[in-house]
């Protein structure tokens, strides 16, 4: 069952994925206890509650927390900032259509010890390809979370999926997908204004150019940061956002 396995969890990357179990919570409450192979293939992990929930931690500068995600319309859990703002840069991703927090356990023996590690992050991209994902802050990976992350690595390839442990996001993407966010809900979703500004963008324009020309500020500026944040108009997000930013209704031209 166990190849090659120390108890400090050197060589946990040696396990066979055939031997390791998962752990999950279906809706309804229900806890079940699979092989991984089998679970990966049989269950939807995505719709499942999360197996364990983050802690507060004192002296921590930012609780855990929810988000409310425009792909699911559900709360998604987080525990940290760099989860938190990877979850919202995948939530704004068009590809993504479902998004999962700890929604599965891994278990396996590592010599006399039992290990556990739920992965924070599940995701379903267009296509149906899954993907489990690990956030780490600015000092990296712990030693024990890089030699958990083998193991899950292997895993995933096992079962067609996949896995990353990534780290912070680039800053100035982060602040302006930040900013959108507060207009993701449906609620600003303006198609008669977008209309407009699609009309209007077909090159490339400035923000607050096009805004003068579509109608009052106060209805098409909403209109149009939910338009950015669905990607029915596009901007270059790897700068700074302002009235100056060149909005397109072509992707291809952002």
């Amino acid at each position: 069952m166990i190849l090659n396995s120390s108890v400090d969890g050197r060589d946990e990357a040696c396990l066979d994925p055939s031997y390791i179990d998962v752990r999950f919570v279906v809706p309804g409450g229900e806890r079940r206890q699979m092989p991984w192979l089998r679970a990966a293939h049989e269950q939807r992990l995505e719709d499942c509650v999360p197996v364990r929930m983050f802690p507060v931690r004192r002296g921590k500068r930012l609780a855990p927390g929810w988000w409310w995600s425009a792909t699911t319309g559900r709360l998604v859990h987080y525990g940290s900032a760099a989860q938190r703002d990877r979850l919202m840069l995948l939530d704004q991703d068009r590809r993504v259509v479902d998004l999962a927090c700890r929604p599965v356990e891994f278990v396996w023996r590592a010599g006399s010890s039992v290990v556990r590690h739920a992965p924070q992050l599940l995701v379903r991209w267009a296509g149906g390809r899954r993907e489990l994902v690990d956030c780490v802050g600015v000092s990296g990976p712990s030693r024990q979370l890089t030699f958990r992350a083998r193991v899950l690595g292997s895993c995933a390839r096992a079962a067609g999926w996949g896995y990353r442990l990534v780290g912070p996001a680039e800053p100035v993407r982060v602040a302006n997908v930040r900013w959108l966010s507060g207009y993701r809900h449906p609620r600003y979703a303006d198609a008669a204004v977008v209309d407009r500004l699609r009309k209007a963008c077909v090159v490339p324009r400035p923000a607050a150019e096009v805004v003068g020309e579509v109608g009052e500020a106060i209805r098409v500026w909403p209109a149009l940061f939910h338009a950015l944040w669905s990607s029915q108009l596009h901007v270059d997000l790897g700068q700074v956002l302002g009235g100056h930013s060149l909005i397109t209704a072509g992707e291809g031209a952002a």
